[in-house]
């Protein structure tokens, strides 16, 4: 006991080290990055508003290290993210918020069950939209070594919008990684597409009004097209070359006309009535990820659609999940 005793001592005593020795860089970093945002015309004013109670935060680290995205198979990612009670939280929602959700579909063209589908997985509905100070998230990210420029360049936006008055910094709580509102939007997408939806002169990504109606703008900025699948679950050949197999969600490779991938799909009958022209990519989520996973299952065929939810959050099981909970909520709807 006394030797598992002195264990825990010293490595709480290395952890406290390492975490005063990271508080004192942070502190430096914070200096230089000062001198950055002042070369990007950002006023000494914000800045010194905002920095003064930034803070490095270590569970972010922890958090970016450890994502379960890249941990949970296929199954067990979708069917959590589109359980029945989250369809019919998203019925609920629907049904509390029936014009506004109408009428943005109607005005944007973007389907009102992407539209919840997306909202439930993100923040289940507006519910846990983090609690995580975003400016401190940011900066310890920007600071960390492994996407700091990344994280910098999010930090710099977001600091650009504060000091346009165009966000309140005092409501600046979301996720580990600096996303916000209900649709967990970062700095640079807020720039880009959020929109004052109700007209009160302020982007408020906590109000369904802007939220929803910015999230229908940034897809349709993308891209989406309302007549077309996402995807389409496929038992596929033996035979079929591995080099037709994604498993990384940075950037599909090797698409055909599904024409093409007929010949290694068992189950094609599924895609009898799509434009056989059309070029898709075949998704095997698991390969690379979990430990022992088939080279061949789970695999899915993806279009066009699938790839804009590729834009929004670059992993392959959400995509997936995302339009899984799309086509629950639609069928109850």
């Amino acid at each position: 006991m006394k030797i598992i005793r002195t264990f825990l001592l010293i490595i709480l005593f290395s952890y406290q080290i390492a975490y005063a020795d990271n508080t004192i860089e942070f502190e430096n970093w914070k200096k230089q990055f000062k001198s950055e945002a002042l070369s990007n015309e950002i006023s000494e004013k914000t800045i010194d508003l905002v920095m003064a109670n930034i803070r490095f935060l270590p569970k972010v680290i922890e958090y970016d290290r450890f994502q379960p995205e890249f941990y949970e198979d296929t199954k067990t990612y979708i069917s959590k993210r589109s359980s029945d009670k989250k369809v019919k939280k998203g019925i609920k929602f629907y049904s509390k918020n029936l014009d506004l959700i109408n009428n943005v579909e109607d005005k944007f063209k973007i389907e009102k069950e992407l539209l919840l589908a997306l909202m439930g997985i993100e923040t289940n509905f507006g519910t846990y939209v983090g609690k995580m100070d975003i400016l401190s998230s940011l900066a310890t990210l920007s600071f960390d070594k492994r996407r700091s420029r990344f994280f910098t360049n999010e930090l710099l936006i977001l600091l650009k919008l504060i000091d346009k008055n165009e966000i309140d910094y005092k409501t600046l709580y979301g996720s580990w990684a600096g996303a916000f509102g209900f649709f967990q939007f970062m700095p640079s997408t807020i720039k880009n597409h959020a929109i004052d939806y109700n007209n009160d002169n302020h982007i408020d990504l906590k109000n369904a009004e802007d939220a929803y109606a910015s999230a229908a703008n940034y897809l349709n900025n993308m891209g989406w097209n309302d007549q077309t699948p996402c995807f389409y679950k496929i038992d596929l050949e033996n035979n079929i070359p591995k080099k037709y197999l994604n498993v990384s969600a940075k950037k599909l490779n090797n698409k055909r006309k599904i024409k093409f991938f007929k010949k290694y799909i068992k189950n094609h009958h599924i895609l009898d009535s799509i434009d056989e022209t059309i070029k898709v990519a075949i998704v095997t989520p698991d390969k690379d990820i979990i430990p022992d996973a088939e080279t061949l299952n789970p695999a899915y065929i993806v279009f066009h659609n699938y790839e804009i939810i590729l834009k929004w959050n670059r992993s392959l099981r959400f995509a997936l999940a995302v339009c899984t909970l799309k086509d629950k909520i639609k069928n109850e709807i």
